[in-house]
């Protein structure tokens, strides 16, 4: 597993060949959960609600580029 970003305390990263529907895995502090990159919302996994929207913002901006590194 790479990780592929780190802001606000919350980790993002991608397993290589990893299952779908297109997901990236994501921690803050004892929270862990996989996001959707179509959708930004928690396909497994508990993350708190305030860190979840900084999240989907971010997925916002890089959709492209999550889709691409997930294919």
């Amino acid at each position: 597993m790479s990780e592929i970003c780190r802001f606000y305390g919350i980790i993002i990263k991608m397993f290589i060949d990893d299952h779908v529907p297109p997901h990236f895995h994501v921690e803050y502090v004892n929270y862990k959960a996989q996001i959707n990159i179509r959708t930004g919302e928690i396909i497994n996994g508990e993350f708190p609600v305030k860190q979840l929207k900084l999240v989907q913002a971010w997925v916002i901006l890089h959709e492209e580029e999550l889709i691409t590194n997930f294919e």
